[in-house]
């Protein structure tokens, strides 16, 4: 297990203070300057997960209010909304300095008998046929201020592998549709539980890059004023994210300052295992006078 991957695992191991309330760390994610938003999504998964007995998530709605402060603890507040014969309802409120960052509700379902259908897996190679995001970086490292150099090659936890990158620092008008394959090999060893914990984070990631393709729009061109508004996730079978995940993704529409984006996440061997959607920020930033 890498260091960046024990990190991970701590995070999502967050701690009891009370009945329904939880205390998660707010440093060490993917993002130094604020909390990346997956590890506030899957920390508050954590925490309802922590309050329900023997019944899995079967999707989350969650609402980002507010930047996340990575020097501080976040806290998590569960509200017990229902407890139903085939289905469990948790509210999960996250605070910092006093105020909500996030509030997500998030619904658990029994294991129930019904009729089975999926869209394919679209045909893409491998991710054996693809660069991983270290080699990707090592390319820009001439073009980047040395004094965020050791931010860039900082090693994370989720293995990723790009099916179509842009350059971010010149990258040209594309096609929204936008994938890319990931896991953790650490995984191994996580239950059902984590599992979720896992994809929960790693489904924030590059989702909203897709909304940026077609206006030749990236992260590193100081144009965007860019943040994640909601997030919605599906599960629709078991995941073991210790092996490679096909996710795909795309953005239908962007306008009036905001992007909408969705995803299918696929195991390898072409079974859906979850769906996501997104709306966020996404408006010219404003120049400096």
């Amino acid at each position: 297990m890498t260091e960046a991957e024990r990190i991970l695992l701590d995070l999502l191991n967050i701690e009891p203070l009370e009945v329904d309330l939880f205390r998660g760390t707010g440093s060490g994610g993917e993002t130094p300057t604020r909390i990346f938003g997956g590890q506030v999504i899957a920390q508050a998964l954590a925490a309802a997960y922590r309050t329900v007995d023997q019944r899995l998530c079967h999707s989350l709605h969650a609402y980002f209010i507010r930047p996340g402060d990575p020097e501080i603890p976040v806290i998590y507040q569960v509200d017990r909304a229902r407890d139903g014969g085939s289905f469990t309802t948790r509210r999960v409120v996250a605070i910092q300095h006093g105020k909500q960052i996030l509030n997500m509700s998030a619904s658990f379902h029994v294991q129930d008998d019904g009729w089975d259908h999926q869209h394919p897996m679209p045909d893409i190679a491998g991710p054996e046929h693809h660069p991983s995001r270290e080699e990707l970086r090592q390319k820009y490292l001439p073009r980047v201020p040395e004094r965020l150099r050791s931010e860039l090659l900082r090693e994370r936890p989720i293995e990723v592998r790009e099916v179509a990158p842009l350059d971010v620092f010149t990258p040209e008008k594309s096609n929204d549709r936008n994938s890319l394959w990931f896991r953790m090999k650490a995984a191994d060893q996580a239950d059902t539980v984590t599992q979720h914990l896992l994809l929960a984070y790693a489904s924030d990631m590059s989702l909203l890059s897709s909304g940026m393709r077609p206006h030749g729009l990236s992260w590193f061109s100081g144009e965007i004023n860019g943040a994640s508004l909601d997030h919605a996730l599906w599960f629709h079978a078991p995941v073991w994210f210790q092996n490679w995940h096909l996710y795909s993704m795309e953005s239908p529409w962007t306008g009036q300052g905001r992007s909408f984006n969705r995803g299918s996440i696929f195991a390898q061997d072409g079974t859906l295992v979850a769906s996501v959607a997104q709306e966020g920020l996404l408006r010219p930033a404003r120049k400096k006078s």
